[in-house]
């Protein structure tokens, strides 16, 4: 009798983890940090580049970062796209440096990425779920078509519900995490 894949629903669970702790990176907390600039794409050598290929980001304080362009010609393209990222920064240029302040935070935006965070949250609790379906309609599959019986069935079933459960456990842990750093003032 053949098993069900459970590694691969595991990894499939373990992927939608290391997807929402990037996109909890990209969220600003009013604290310098380089993950923040990460998402940054940036139009270079007609290519898109994450920024971090175009040049070094460096956390010389808290409050602010600095991005040492490594090509001249690359600052003004660098600086367009640290502005279009939605981010709500305004680099200052000097030389091949850019300079970035990061603003305090408000109630209101505070407030605002709370909830950006609570969807990506659900989002990723969503797409686990998604993976547990898959899981449990193999079984059934396997099952039906007398690959596996009906206690073997049950075991496995019990098994990727508490893979689901810990997933979950961990992302809402990773989520609480990052509520207390967006509301801490």
């Amino acid at each position: 009798m053949a098993d069900p894949d459970v590694d691969d629903l595991e990894r499939r669970m373990k992927g939608a983890v290391e997807v929402l702790r990037h996109e909890f990176a990209g969220l600003r907390t009013g604290r310098a940090s380089v993950s923040l600039l990460e998402p940054i794409v940036v139009s270079a050598y007609g290519a898109e580049m994450p920024l971090n290929q175009v040049a070094t980001i460096g956390v010389p304080e808290p409050r602010m970062l600095s991005v040492q362009v490594w090509d001249r010609g690359q600052v003004q393209a660098v600086e367009k796209a640290i502005q279009s990222s939605g981010l709500g920064l305004n680099p200052i240029i000097e030389g091949q440096t850019l300079r970035i302040p990061i603003p305090e935070l408000n109630e209101e935006r505070r407030a605002e990425l709370a909830r950006v965070a609570a969807k990506y949250a659900e989002q990723a609790k969503v797409s686990v779920r998604n993976v547990r379906r898959a899981g449990m309609d193999q079984l059934k599959k396997m099952e039906k078509s007398s690959e596996l019986s009906k206690d073997d069935s049950r075991i496995w079933s019990d098994e990727i519900q508490k893979m689901t459960d810990d997933t979950i456990k961990v992302m809402i842990e990773m989520y609480e995490a990052k509520e207390k750093e967006i509301l801490q003032v």
